[in-house]
């Protein structure tokens, strides 16, 4: 079960089919664009300023077909560093496979064969949606420390025009985990006449003091990277961008997404190369945590990293709407929250808080030695919770 990695850290040039760590892995206008389709959204307002606007593009995918009723849409909202390619296989334009396969697809609870099913990246992202590295519109450059800090309000304000353009007048459910789940939760306080069921998996209603702690030593590691150079990093060449922050950051997350006893259990004290009683040795979990930084490096942006961190960091459903309970009493859907027992990221405490502002909600717990990442791991017990809320809402072809 173990993996067997080598320490990338030292080497920014050691070979990953030959190429240095890319100075950035979004996707930017030109590239091949894969199964992205492209919305464009003139003057969308930010949450931050009501004076201030950005006209953005909009990657999204979609799988299967809007039913005559108009009633068996479903918008699956990805995580903090996901994009809009929910399912399907890796290949030109797509870096990385379907990211969750488990419970989207032919024979998945969220089936194409009975259900429309959207995923979009969000705006600040980068792969397809407009973010730091895309040109700015006045002198042609990519945005870099210029892109403005948006909210998940922001975000999903650009999914409900998503959806507008669509035709879909209401969804049959919005899902997602994480970071989705917590644009699932925005949904239903914005737009509680369009959501007929959330789905909000392993997430919370507002970020804790905890949560914003985490993040903040991530976006720490990224902003005092010297190769981040505040931001504009975009004209070095490969092996000479910030990866060695933004890999630190995703090491540092990547821990708070497994549980303490799973990765005791896998990789305990076992020493992956030389003496650990030297400098030079290093413990089989740091050559994980090294694999899994290396991987985010060479698939995502520095820039986009820090936006998704403020987004989650300032995430709370109840700012400026009376708090938690008060935002969510005008949602009248269905609701299911689902915790995984052993998430120290977002602890069962956050969902049975969600749970509670939501009169009609189910909470579930699914088993998981895993930790927060479990959603993703284990499938079984999440699909099951999943196909019941669609029996339920009578969604469908």
């Amino acid at each position: 079960m173990d993996d067997d990695y080598s320490s990338w850290v030292p080497d920014a040039d050691a070979p990953h089919g030959g190429d240095p760590v890319p100075t950035s892995a979004a996707w930017r206008p030109g590239d091949e664009p894969g199964r992205r389709r492209f919305l464009k959204i003139d003057r969308l307002p930010l949450e931050a300023d009501p004076l201030q606007w950005i006209d953005v593009t909009l990657a999204y995918e979609t799988w299967g077909e809007l039913n005559e009723a108009g009633d068996n849409a479903i918008y699956v909202a990805h995580a903090f560093t996901g994009d809009a390619h929910v399912t399907g296989a890796a290949g030109e334009g797509h870096l990385t496979g379907g990211w969750w396969n488990g419970l989207v697809g032919e024979g998945k609870p969220i089936d194409p064969a009975k259900y429309f099913i959207v995923s979009a990246n969000v705006v600040g992202g980068c792969q397809g949606s407009t973010g730091p590295a895309h040109p700015h519109p006045v002198d042609g450059r990519p945005w870099g420390s210029r892109f403005p800090w948006l909210t998940l309000r922001d975000m999903v304000q650009a999914e409900a025009l998503l959806a507008d353009h669509l035709g879909v007048d209401s969804w049959a459910l919005v899902i997602g985990p994480s970071m989705g789940g917590m644009r699932a939760i925005e949904w239903a306080a914005t737009f509680p006449e369009r959501v007929r069921a959330i789905g909000a998996v392993g997430t919370t209603a507002a970020t804790t003091a905890e949560q914003i702690a985490w993040g903040a030593a991530q976006a720490a590691a990224i902003r005092l990277d010297p190769a981040f150079r505040g931001g504009d990093y975009y004209d070095a060449p490969d092996g000479a961008g910030p990866f060695l922050g933004l890999g630190l950051a995703r090491a540092i997350a990547h821990t708070t997404y497994r549980s303490e006893p799973e990765l005791d259990e896998r990789f305990g004290r076992r020493v992956q190369d030389g003496d650990v009683l030297s400098p030079e040795g290093i413990f089989a979990v740091e050559s994980y945590l090294d694999h899994h930084a290396e991987k985010l490096a060479r698939r995502f942006d520095a820039n986009s990293y820090l936006r998704m961190i403020h987004a989650v960091n300032t995430h709370d459903v109840g700012r400026g709407r009376g708090g938690i309970d008060e935002a969510l009493a005008g949602y009248e859907g269905e609701a299911l929250i689902l915790a995984i027992d052993s998430d120290r990221l977002y602890p069962l405490s956050n969902s049975e808080r969600l749970a509670a502002a939501i009169p009609q909600a189910q909470l579930t717990v699914l088993h998981s030695d895993i930790g927060h990442d479990g959603f993703l791991v284990d499938s079984t017990g999440l699909n099951d919770a999943v196909a019941g809320l669609l029996a339920k809402v009578g969604a469908g072809v």
